[in-house]
Formats: structure tokens, sequence, C-alpha cells
């Protein structure tokens, strides 16, 4: 039996298809109707922010009516049981710190946070100005708190990642296509490093993994949980 501690995990779109969040660059996925490159660049956004917001002002006006899935709370679970003691998310959904996860890195930022890049003013989801895009009352356009592409990622999420990557004995690999960098380097160095890797994901991404679960999360994760809860009494 692989030793669960430390265990870290590492997730992307496909734990939060099941909330009903689409992905990105499966069929059907969010990059076939809208080019990335135009509609989450921040040179377009600093041409043009309603192009942005096209895509993303529906989600965070209805920000509330989006909820953990049974993978999340397994996850959340698996924390408060001492198991699982980090996630690296990919998602700007928000939903893993909605399901009581507590220690989370959002390398990518979140669509929960909403700022004025004039007076930087903080407006959370679901409560933002009208608008396409929206405006502060200073006048300035508002930006979800999110790295577009051409954007840098935050520096201490991604030394947090790497660092919890390089420390795990276990990643759970977990509904993310594991090709945008540089989260995909994040398997790779945490088997460097002697790690185990299980991937739960409906077709495999990560060809390194040590054992794959070819379910949705939330049956994958579900089935993790009680499998845990049975060696654990």
């Amino acid at each position: 039996m692989v030793n669960l501690k430390p265990c870290v995990a590492l997730t992307g779109a496909g734990i939060s298809a099941e909330s009903g969040i689409p992905t990105f660059r499966s069929k059907g996925g969010l990059w076939e109707k809208y080019d990335p490159m135009i509609y989450a660049s921040i040179e377009t956004f600093r041409e043009d922010p309603s192009k942005y917001w096209i895509i993303r002002g529906e989600f965070i006006r209805n920000y509330d009516t989006y909820q953990p899935n049974k993978a999340h709370h397994a996850l959340a679970e698996l924390e408060k049981m001492g198991i699982v003691h980090h996630v690296i998310t990919q998602n700007i959904d928000g939903l893993h710190k909605k399901a009581g996860s507590r220690n989370v890195t959002e390398i990518h930022g979140s669509l929960r946070e909403t700022y004025c890049l004039q007076c930087n003013k903080e407006f959370i989801a679901p409560h933002v100005p009208e608008g396409m895009p929206p405006y502060c009352e200073c006048g300035g356009v508002l930006k979800p708190n999110t790295v577009l592409f051409g954007e840098q990622l935050p520096e201490g999420a991604l030394e947090t990642a790497y660092h919890e990557s390089a420390a795990c004995k276990l990643m759970l690999v977990i509904g993310t296509s594991a090709v945008v960098q540089p989260a995909a380097s994040l398997p790779v160095l945490a088997q460097q490093k002697g790690a185990k890797i299980v991937e739960v994901n409906i077709e495999c991404a990560f060809a390194g993994a040590d054992l794959v679960l070819a379910e949705k999360a939330g049956i994958g994760l579900s089935g993790i949980l009680e499998e845990v809860k049975k060696i654990l009494g």
C-alpha cells in the first residue's frame, strides 16, 4: 500500500466539470467556442476588456449558483483527516475553498475577487457592477484576479506549488490535461523526488502515473475516500 503522507493533489478543469463548469481543451470545451488568444489574453484585455467579460461575466455574476461537487468535498474531507495536506489547482472557480479545503494554492488566481485597475478597490463575486466590462465608481475598469495569457503567474503561488510537489510522497493528479506549463511539470518534479503518482481522469494525461483511475473525479475520489476510511478504521 502506498504511503499516503504527505499527499498533495493537483487539480484541473475536469474536477469541476461535474459542477457544471465547462472545461477548456476537451471536446466542447470553452476554447472551441472562444479563441483564448483573443478572449483571454492580457494584450486583448488592455485593448478591449469586454471580450474577457463576455466569457467570464456570467460566471462571476452567478458565482453563488456554482457549488462544489463530491470530488471537491472528498479532498476537503481527506484534508481534515490529515491525508491530503495541500491542493494545487489550475482552476479559477474557487470551488476547493467553497468545499472547505484550507490549504489551497490557486496558481492561476480566482474569479472570486475582482479589482479596479485604477484604485485597486476589491469586489467579491457575485457582487460586481453591471456592464461589459464593468467599471468602478472611480472610472477604472475591473479585472478579475486571474492570470491571463501573457501574464506571469503569482510568484509566491508558484514557489509554493514547486515546494509542495517536491516534498510530497504521493500526488493525486485529478482532471487535468497535463499540457499547460508550469503545472504540467509538477507531477514530473514530484516523481523525480520519489513520489508516487495516482491519476484520476477519464482519459490518462500523465504517462508516468503509477496508478490510473479512469473515472470521473467525483467517482474516483469518493472511492479513494472510502478506502482511506477503511484503512484508518
